[in-house]
């Protein structure tokens, strides 16, 4: 083959053959690609302050709607942007709590936006434009006590409502020995204690039902045996 013709089949293959194309007129010719979604703006609004004045009540757990501060109950004073005011306190028997400035406060026998209003109100003449919150921490005063012939004999918290059945079977049920037709309910009602009477078994077999009171903080079921 001549030389002239070899270089005639050199540049027919060529032309054949696909030219590559440097990179970066590659990425030139290729579509571009679609702009990623922006996320939207997180919000880094703080929280507003609450409103001036006696502030907001506030309860750290659920409380019953005729709940009133009772002794030993653990409240959270909280005064808005004032860690010296803030207190943390337990109810004393008495009924008071004790809070700088102020010293002994009432709180027994108050709801807990009762007490915040009359802690406002005290602390407006020391602090100008107090804001105060009332946190509900435990709930120590709403007892109710079982004794006697039960399992499990003692004080019991009531958050809601409970019966005496309720109770019973809180306590680990009654005993071998307990005297379940003969069971009285002690009850302080405006400086007179009231004594009622249950019968297990007439309860358990669907009889006499009024018998199974809803029970109220302070009263005693005893269970003889």
């Amino acid at each position: 083959m001549t030389v002239r013709a070899c270089l005639s089949l050199s540049v027919a293959v060529g032309l054949l053959m696909p030219v590559a194309l440097p990179a970066a007129a590659a990425a030139q010719t290729a579509p571009a690609a679609a702009p990623a979604a922006q996320a939207p703006p997180s919000s880094t609004t703080p929280p507003a302050r609450p409103a001036t004045g006696t502030g907001t009540a506030a309860t750290g757990m659920p409380i019953p709607t005729d709940y009133l501060i009772g002794p030993d109950d653990v409240l959270s004073i909280v005064f808005w942007r004032d860690a010296d005011m803030t207190q943390e306190v337990t109810v004393r028997p008495d009924g008071n709590i004790t809070l700088p400035l102020m010293g002994d406060v009432k709180a027994a026998g108050l709801r807990p936006a009762e007490l915040r209003d009359q802690v406002a109100k005290s602390a407006s003449k020391f602090i100008e434009d107090p804001n105060v919150t009332v946190v509900v921490k435990q709930i120590n005063s709403r007892n109710v006590f079982i004794t006697g012939g039960v399992t499990r004999p003692g004080p019991y918290p009531v958050s809601g409502q409970m019966t005496v059945l309720q109770l019973i079977a809180v306590a680990g049920g009654l005993t071998e020995f307990a005297d379940a037709k003969s069971i009285r309910i002690l009850r302080v009602d405006n400086g007179k204690t009231q004594s009622l009477k249950f019968n297990y078994n007439e309860v358990l077999d669907g009889k006499k039902l009024e018998q199974n009171i809803v029970l109220k903080p302070g009263d005693s079921v005893m269970v003889k045996q």
